[in-house]
């Protein structure tokens, strides 16, 4: 038995649930930025770097135009949550949106959904779709924060 599972099961926990062992170094969460501007991305990064996390980033238009493969982008980064940015264009945004929660690789991944305006958002979405956080700006960095740690805890592991 490891030393997690004989520290587990004297705390009473079942250690197929994902246990902390502090013997072995962990990794912390991976949690992928996509946003249409620059200087969010690097705001974003630095709140969400000092909340713990690890960043990885990538904007808005050079996933719509092509230049990263967002599945490669995922598969080689495996975020638990991505932080995805919905802005003017509203709709080409929210269809790129659509297309990537789509894909297999985003399967179990946690999303958190910032836009400038949250209530353009919410119509395209419709009551059709699954609900997403949508944290309007200007936002409160530690509004983000704390949303991208409860989505950490959500999916707890990858």
């Amino acid at each position: 038995m490891t030393n997690a599972g004989k520290l587990c099961r004297a705390a009473g926990a079942d250690c197929t649930a994902g246990c902390y062992d502090p013997y072995m170094p962990q990794e912390p969460p991976v949690v992928a930025v996509i946003n249409s501007t620059p200087d969010i991305v690097d705001i974003l990064r630095i709140a969400i770097e000092q909340a713990g996390l690890v960043v990885v980033s990538a904007l808005t238009f050079e996933i719509r135009e092509g230049a990263i493969d967002i599945d490669h982008f995922i598969r080689q980064h495996e975020p638990r949550v991505i932080v995805y940015d919905i802005s003017p264009p509203y709709e080409a945004n929210w269809n790129l949106f659509l297309h990537m929660t789509a894909m297999p690789v985003m399967d179990g991944r946690e999303f958190v959904v910032t836009s400038t305006n949250a209530g353009q958002v919410e119509r395209l979405a419709g009551p059709q779709h699954r609900v997403y956080e949508i944290i309007g700006k200007p936002f409160d960095l530690g509004q983000v924060v704390q949303a991208v740690k409860e989505a950490v805890r959500a999916r707890p592991t990858r």
